[in-house]
């Protein structure tokens, strides 16, 4: 199984970000996908969540109005727009898969900065 994230990269505040999972190895209409982040020396938080039918998404208070998860199980990929990033945004983005079993990615790095 792999998660593979891309999209990452260094951005002005204010700015928007497309992140991409692509998963191979699995049932992906299976998994519950989801989006985290990890900023140095903090713990890694939830950011947003999305249903194997992509029908409901949750998202952490910190990002709602600001990011959107979807998915295309088609093409086994999760998507995370983020728009009106901030410098606190910064951070390293994880996509996580959850059936029976649970599989992270390797993460991509966010870097918000002037």
């Amino acid at each position: 199984v792999q998660l593979v994230e891309s999209g990452g990269g260094l951005v002005q505040p204010g700015g928007s970000l497309r992140l991409s999972c692509v998963a191979s190895g699995l049932t992906f209409r299976w998994y519950r996908m989801s989006w985290y982040r990890q900023a140095p020396g903090k713990e890694r938080e939830l950011v947003a969540s999305i249903t194997s039918g992509g029908d409901s998404a949750n998202y952490s208070d910190s990002v709602k109005g600001r990011f959107t998860i979807s998915r295309d199980n088609a093409k086994n990929t999760v998507y995370l727009q983020m728009n009106s990033l901030k410098p606190e945004d910064t951070a390293v983005y994880y996509c996580y898969a959850v059936c029976v079993h649970t599989y992270w990615g390797q993460g991509t790095q966010v870097t918000v900065s002037s």
